[in-house]
């Protein structure tokens, strides 16, 4: 099994709209279905709940690393955290990386989630599994935002 997560797609949007897109806690939420209790700021926890049907009872927790306008949005979380009675946070968390760089037709994005190989392996090939889907769904999420589709 991999340790690492990476989609990459370009996206037909100027790079200051897709970093908003990204760093922007409120437009965060919206493509990403999850509501947040305040900005993000590097250094600083973020914090919300799920919006996604069936997972509304997952809290939002992680990690701000890295804000880097416009080029690297970074945090950690724990990923695949959905067991509302399961303490988390004794776990290493993996760290989640938003790459943005110009392209002739927009904005070439790239998310990449490391650090699998920590986990518990009871949790490992779940949380990749689950992982690497969502973050397919959620890029196309973005690129709906940032297109004017969403």
């Amino acid at each position: 099994m991999s340790n690492r997560i990476e989609k990459t797609l370009t996206l037909k949007a100027p790079v200051e709209k897709v970093w908003r897109a990204l760093t922007d806690h409120e437009a965060f939420g919206q493509w990403f279905r999850v509501k947040l209790d305040r900005p993000f700021e590097p250094g600083e926890k973020s914090t919300g709940r799920m919006l996604i049907k069936g997972f509304e009872h997952v809290r939002w927790n992680a990690t701000i690393k890295q804000m880097e306008e416009p080029r690297l949005f970074s945090f950690t979380w724990h990923p695949y955290a959905i067991e509302a009675d399961v303490d988390y946070s004794a776990e290493t968390p993996t760290l989640v990386e938003f790459r943005l760089e110009p392209a002739e037709d927009g904005t070439k994005l790239t998310v990449t989630e490391t650090g699998f190989d920590a986990l518990p392996a009871h949790r490992r090939p779940d949380a990749f599994r689950m992982n690497d889907r969502g973050w397919g769904a959620q890029m196309e999420n973005v690129r709906a935002y940032v297109e004017g589709e969403g």
